[in-house]
Parts: structure tokens; C-alpha cells; sequence
């Protein structure tokens, strides 16, 4: 059986950490700010922790086991 390949859309949008959890970045927070409150565009930054029921197909498309 061939290798597992890496998605590399899913390799540009999630990070994992040193304990081996899944990051991600939160979504509303690329364009249009104009009309976003500033509140809420600092509240959307950062990174937040992939929710466990998606860890498993992330990892699969990440090529991890």
C-alpha cells in the first residue's frame, strides 16, 4: 500500500503543538474590518484548539497515525 499524502490545504491551516494537539485559526478575521468591531477582531485573534470529534480526520489528512 503507498504512502499516506499530506493535504497540503489542511498542512497550511492547522499546527500541532509539542503535546501533540491541533491548532487552528479562528474564522472572520481576514478582510472587511471596516464594518468589525474592534472588540471583536481581538477577541478572534490567536490560535484555539481544534475540537476533539475533528482531531481524527485532521490528523488523517495531516498523514499522521
Amino acid at each position: 500500500m503507498p504512502k499516506m499524502k499530506t493535504s497540503k490545504t489542511a498542512a497550511k491551516r492547522f499546527k500541532k503543538t509539542g503535546t501533540g494537539k491541533l491548532r487552528r485559526q479562528q474564522a472572520m478575521r481576514q478582510h472587511l474590518f471596516e464594518k468589525k468591531p474592534s472588540t471583536r477582531t481581538r477577541r478572534l485573534d490567536g490560535d484555539v484548539d481544534v475540537h476533539s470529534t475533528d482531531e481524527k480526520n485532521i490528523k488523517r489528512l495531516l498523514a499522521e497515525r
